[in-house]
């Protein structure tokens, strides 16, 4: 079951990281980047397949780094695991810092200096989307950062080297999923983006809180009783798949 709720904080943390600040605006500059089309032919929908194939692309790009990241991390965690109390206090300290980042009452400088990747023209076919997709995860630090660092922080804290591994992948699945999405339809998105555009930091802060209470029950190790808990409310043919 711990790992059952784990999934969903990653899956939630990679959706919030999509809903961020610097990055939800700026979906329809990264599809018309990465297409080397307007704004007006990706809405045509006439070539909807080599748009959807360079999201694709792009979208591999940064799980290959995010999963990169995850082992790293997650080998860390395996060898430090004779001292795995100790790894999860001091990560859900580091995710408390992460969260009061977000929220605005703690601001970290480093987090602040944007690491993106600035380059001319569009990118060398579907390799350079690949690599456009790999330099996003890799350096957009002011708004996913702290999301993707709690992330990595919980992974370490994971009993084995494939959970970490894989929360990293559920977490990239919800920055992915919705960026799909958007591509697939980017005339809605439009029209629902500027409806959604003034909770943009509303959606920060939340982010922020969530990665409290999570950082605060890794320091308290009220995250196993947690997860403990949740499973009376789990069905019985949950249970046996799980």
């Amino acid at each position: 079951m711990m790992e059952s709720v784990g999934i969903l904080v990653a899956l939630s943390a990679g959706l919030l990281s999509f809903l961020s600040p610097c990055v939800l605006p700026l979906v329809p500059s990264f599809l018309t980047f990465i297409t080397g089309m307007t704004l007006e032919e990706i809405q045509e929908g006439n070539q909807r397949r080599a748009v959807m194939t360079h999201a694709l692309l792009f979208v591999g790009g940064f799980t290959l780094v995010f999963l990169l990241l995850g082992a790293s991390a997650s080998f860390l965690g395996q060898f430090f695991r004779h001292y795995e109390e100790w790894v999860a206090r001091v990560g859900g300290v580091v995710i408390i810092v992460f969260g009061l980042h977000l929220t605005g009452l703690l601001r970290l400088t480093p987090l602040l200096r944007e690491r993106r990747l600035h380059v001319s023209g569009n990118p060398a076919g579907y390799m350079g989307t690949v690599g456009v997709g790999a330099a996003f995860g890799a350096g957009w630090t002011p708004c996913i950062g702290p999301v993707l660092g709690a992330i990595l922080t919980f992974a370490a804290a994971q009993e084995t080297f494939w959970a970490g591994v894989g929360l990293l992948f559920v977490y990239s699945m919800g920055l992915a999923v919705p960026f799909l999405l958007s591509a697939l339809a980017l005339d809605r998105f439009l029209t629902h983006f500027s409806r959604f555009r003034r909770y943009l930091g509303l959606v920060e802060v939340i982010s922020g809180v969530l990665l409290i209470l999570l950082g605060l029950l890794l320091v308290s190790g009220m995250f196993t009783v947690l997860s403990a808990y949740l499973i009376r409310f789990t069905p019985d043919f949950l249970m046996e798949r799980i």
